[in-house]
């Protein structure tokens, strides 16, 4: 059955009821939107020790971990294959890095300088780019004079093999034995290498 036609004063009343409810609406999402802001900013953070930061917030706390190194072999810019394996009975820090990624590149000095401090006592840093070309990431290791393996990882095995999940920087502290100790999600300072790895170093 057909419906009328509503007339014109009805019609306009049902033009601004709808008004009305949009703006009500309107209202509502705003309130929705504050609270989920207010509930980022004042709810307890999830307890995961690898996300935090030490009390200066420059530099990412390491998660305590216990499980055996991956079996990852990957090649330099030159074509020569490393093995993680090849490290057996060094302490081994792996870092997940990309030349476009601003905290890796910050943080590379730091690793650059802590290895070149504490290579005597059988310790070594592998760099696994993440994605970029030989050219970029040779010329990247040679302007910051790295003097650690950097290698190549193209197709992202190393997240799989680390459990990453896509973050960068990562790293990985590797003990003699080949046991993945200490696990870093973010940027690293000075501070923080001496606190956490060097007594690893110095077992």
């Amino acid at each position: 059955m057909a419906q009328r036609r509503n007339p014109a004063g009805k019609l306009a009343a049902v033009k601004s009821s709808r008004r009305n409810n949009s703006f009500a609406l309107a209202v509502i999402g705003a309130g929705i939107v504050l609270l989920g802001i207010a509930a980022i900013f004042l709810l307890p953070r999830p307890n995961n020790a690898a996300l935090t930061q030490d009390e200066s917030g420059k530099s990412a706390v390491p998660a305590a971990v216990s499980y055996p190194a991956p079996d990852l072999a990957l090649k330099d810019p030159d074509g020569t294959q490393h093995a993680i394996a090849d490290y057996r009975g060094k302490v081994l820090l792996v870092n997940l890095w990309a030349t476009w990624c601003p905290p890796c590149k910050a943080e590379m000095p730091t690793l650059k300088s802590f290895y070149e401090k504490h290579v005597d006592q059988g310790f070594i840093v592998v760099a696994l780019d993440q994605g970029d070309g030989a050219d970029d990431v040779k010329a990247f290791a040679t302007s910051y004079e790295l003097s650690f393996p950097v290698l190549l990882d193209p197709n992202f095995e190393a997240e799989t093999a680390f459990r990453t999940m896509g973050y960068l920087p990562s790293s990985y502290v590797i003990d003699r034995d080949g046991t993945v100790r200490l696990a870093w999600t973010g940027a690293i300072t000075a501070n923080m290498l001496e606190k956490y790895v060097t007594p690893i170093i110095t077992e």
